[in-house]
């Protein structure tokens, strides 16, 4: 059974930083290109960022570029998001996302408030 759990997130100022993890299980983690999106209150899942499976490519929005770094640890079967300069609109439930044997699959979500 595929398993992705997030954790990290929390209330935190804006200009600080934070880090997600996501453990996954189930799958052979580093056989996938893996993602984190977001989805802030009354707003629909925002792309974040991918991963490819060796960890040697990355992507951002543009939203996030300069800011956020995505990464991951295929000994250890977990995915990060290394969040600094976060702003309120940071605001929102973080997913860790893969597309594993052809089925999209994401965790329970952590979520992050950014505020004074």
């Amino acid at each position: 059974e595929v398993q992705l759990v997030e954790s990290g997130g929390g209330l935190v100022q804006p200009g600080g930083s934070l880090r997600l993890s996501c453990a996954a299980s189930g799958f052979t983690f580093g056989n996938y290109d893996m993602s984190w999106v977001r989805q802030a209150p009354g707003k629909g899942p925002e792309w974040v960022s991918t991963i490819n499976r060796d960890g040697v490519s990355t992507y951002y929005s543009d939203s996030v570029k300069g800011r956020f770094t995505i990464s991951r640890d295929n000994a250890k079967n977990t995915l990060y998001l290394q969040m600094n300069s976060l702003k309120p609109e940071d605001t929102a439930i973080y997913y860790c996302r893969g597309v594993i044997r052809l089925s999209t699959y994401r965790g329970q979500g952590t979520q992050v408030t950014v505020s004074s």
